[in-house]
Order: C-alpha cells, then sequence, then structure tokens
C-alpha cells in the first residue's frame, strides 16, 4: 500500500487531530484559526516543526508540519494523506431535545458511534425546543477529532414527529425505541434486518411518547417498534444502548481494530 494511503501506527501515534474547515491537499498551506493556535502553541506546547493530523470531512486525512507558529497564529504544511476521505454510511439518530447536559453527552457518544445524521424531533411531551447548534455542533467536532473519524455527523434542523413518513428512503428502516409490550427486542429486530436495509434509531422525549405518537409509528410500513429491555432508560443512555446494538449487528464496528484510548491525552 502506498504511504499516502497508509494510516499506519507510526504516523498516528501521539499526535493531536483538529478539524478544518479549508480545503486539504499536500503541499498547500492552512491557516489555523486563533483558538486552534492556541491550543497547539499554550496548551499542546507544540512548537515548530511538530506534526498535526488534519481532516475536514471532505479530502480525507493529512499529516501536517507545523510550518509557523505565532502567539495566535499557525501556519500548517499537509505532508502526506494518511487516509482518503470516505462516504458517510452510518446510522442516523432521530431523538427528542432533552436537557442541555444529556443532549451533549448524546451529541458526542452518537458521533464517537459513528451517527451520519443527528435529527432533532419535536414530539408531544418534548419539553425542549431550543438547541444551541453552534455548541452541539463544536461538540461533534470535538468527538470527531478524538475517536479519529474522518467524517462529521450532520445535525439537521429539528422538525415534527408527524413529518418523518415524508419520503422516507425505501432502503432505510426505523428503529423506534419505546416503552411498552408489544415492542420487539432489539437486538431481534436489528438482526432481522442487517444486511438488507440500513437501520436508523428514534429515541422519545423525557416521558416518553404519547401512545397515539407510538400507535401512529407503528402503522408506518418502515419502522418497527423496539425494546431496550426491562429497566426505563434515560433518553441519553436509550440512544447509546440503540445506537450500540445496530453498530454492532448491522453497522461499522463489526471487523475494526481493538479500541485504543485517545492519544490526546483526555
Amino acid at each position: 500500500m502506498d504511504k499516502a494511503e497508509d494510516p499506519s501506527a507510526e504516523d498516528r501515534r501521539a499526535k493531536p487531530r483538529l478539524y478544518l474547515g479549508a480545503d486539504l491537499a499536500v503541499g498547500v498551506a492552512v491557516e489555523l484559526e486563533a483558538a486552534q493556535a492556541h491550543y497547539l502553541r499554550n496548551v499542546l506546547r507544540l512548537t515548530q516543526g511538530r506534526h498535526v493530523i488534519l481532516f475536514n470531512g471532505r479530502d480525507g486525512e493529512f499529516q501536517a508540519e507545523i510550518a509557523t507558529l505565532g502567539r495566535n497564529t499557525c501556519t500548517l504544511a499537509p505532508v502526506h494523506r494518511l487516509r482518503p476521505q470516505i462516504e458517510p454510511g452510518g446510522p442516523r439518530l432521530f431523538f427528542a431535545p432533552v436537557k442541555r447536559s444529556r443532549l451533549e453527552f448524546t451529541v458526542e457518544k452518537a458521533t464517537e458511534l459513528g451517527v451520519d445524521v443527528l435529527q432533532p424531533v419535536i414530539t408531544r411531551r418534548t419539553i425542549v425546543n431550543r438547541l444551541n447548534t453552534s455548541r452541539l455542533s463544536a461538540i461533534a467536532v470535538e468527538a470527531a477529532e478524538q475517536c479519529e473519524r474522518i467524517t462529521l455527523p450532520t445535525l439537521a434542523e429539528p422538525i415534527a414527529l408527524s413529518s418523518l413518513p415524508t419520503a422516507w428512503p425505501m432502503d432505510r428502516h426505523l428503529l423506534v425505541c419505546a416503552e411498552r409490550g408489544s415492542a420487539v427486542p432489539i437486538v431481534e429486530a436489528a438482526q432481522n434486518r442487517a444486511g438488507s436495509l440500513a437501520l436508523d434509531v428514534l429515541i422519545g422525549p423525557e416521558g416518553g411518547f404519547d401512545e397515539a405518537e407510538l400507535d401512529a409509528l407503528a402503522k408506518l410500513s418502515f419502522v418497527t417498534l423496539v425494546g431496550l429491555g426491562p429497566r426505563i432508560l434515560r433518553a441519553d443512555t436509550a440512544a447509546i444502548a440503540a445506537l450500540s446494538v445496530v453498530q454492532s449487528l448491522a453497522g461499522d464496528t463489526r471487523g475494526r481494530p481493538p479500541y485504543r484510548a485517545s492519544d490526546r491525552g483526555e
């Protein structure tokens, strides 16, 4: 394999990763924002000549050398590409917004678990209807930097639960986490559809879905109501539990290298 496409451990070990909005290419220098330059200089205490890893969600992942580093400025020179860009292919997480700390936790962990789209859904019992999208996007970026993703999840605008049936993709299926006896165990539902359909997950609000909402969802051909076991889980716990099952049975965690702790020392 060509070195330009080889994400070797030697190239990647103990190097910080940064997400940039700029285009990335070997030999084309890029300027960091002041906050990122501050992070490299004053937090990580890096110096000119050291290497960092860059990605932008479009051009792949690059190793870059610190060409210049001032008080609030930094120029990076991409040296070679470590990984080519991949197409997004993870599950989509539909979720009713909850309280800030739990919502931020959900976004962080869903990003680590490979979610492709974060879709807020307003239900009858949703008590949070205003989202700090800038904060949530920043959390997703930090999570992607830490977990070595080279894509970023899309944070979509909130939609009403009733709008879900509109133009639903034929090649996807929605697992709705429900708290009632008729729900199928999520492992069974995911196993039955693994390999034939892409699986998405819908999590309700604090207090769960309204019965009428569940009745309407159950009638949709692309929906299966699923259960997560005998215990009542908080919304953020339910999201992570469901995504873990989906990724284990039908997603990209099968056959991956063993878990490795973050190289950023966090």
